[in-house]
């Protein structure tokens, strides 16, 4: 599944667009906050379709019943780039497990490129949600290798993606090799170059 959080009205569209803005994305201070802010939002749509059970909590009065989250999941992010996102969707999930991932591109003369996946550091996942931010999803090369480290290293009964900005290419990849993900979008854009970079993404 799917799911763009421009699409509807909302300050998604407004951080998104300053994300983007030449003129604005060199405050870098404002740049992160508007990455965690995307996450924060993703967190909350996220935690409307994760379990919940019923549980009595003691007030000094009484006893009220609360739907409370099943389980805690498990917040992976690929550094460093992915830390702001991260920070987001942790201040809603302010009680789950974190995994790091160490994953960038290593181009070649040529100008192709492969993913170098260096550092990965995680709970037990086996049957955990997990929740993976990364801001770009341009090729989704990184994101695919990333899910199939992971699962080797457990099975996850669910796994969503949060991305600030993601192209359609990268998209039909990750469903492709993971039809099962959730991706969660700030915004989507079609065109990707040759060298794997979003446009208009952020430049």
């Amino acid at each position: 599944m799917i799911v763009n959080l421009s699409e509807q009205h909302s300050l998604i569209s407004n951080w998104v667009s300053e994300l983007r803005n030449v003129d604005i994305q060199n405050d870098r201070m404002r740049f992160r906050r508007n990455l965690e802010r995307i996450g924060e939002v993703a967190a909350y749509e996220i935690s409307k379709v994760l379990p919940y059970e019923e549980k009595e909590i003691q007030t000094p009065l009484g006893v009220a019943v609360h739907k409370m989250l099943k389980e805690q999941p498990v917040l992976a992010t690929i550094l460093r780039a992915g830390l702001p996102l991260h920070n987001g969707i942790l201040n809603y999930f302010d009680q789950a497990d974190n995994a790091f991932i160490s994953a960038y591109r290593k181009h070649n003369k040529d100008g192709s490129f492969e993913i170098s996946l260096d550092y990965v550091s995680c709970p037990e996942l086996e049957n955990r949600v997990i929740i993976i931010s990364d801001p770009m999803l341009a090729t989704g090369s990184s994101l695919v290798k990333t899910i199939h480290y992971l699962k080797e290293e457990g099975r996850p009964k669910e796994i969503h993606i949060v991305v600030a900005i993601a192209c359609t290419v990268g998209i039909e990849y990750v469903q492709r090799e993971e039809p099962s993900v959730t991706i969660w979008c700030g915004d989507i854009d079609d065109e990707l170059t040759a060298k794997g970079y979003i446009v208009p993404g952020l430049g």
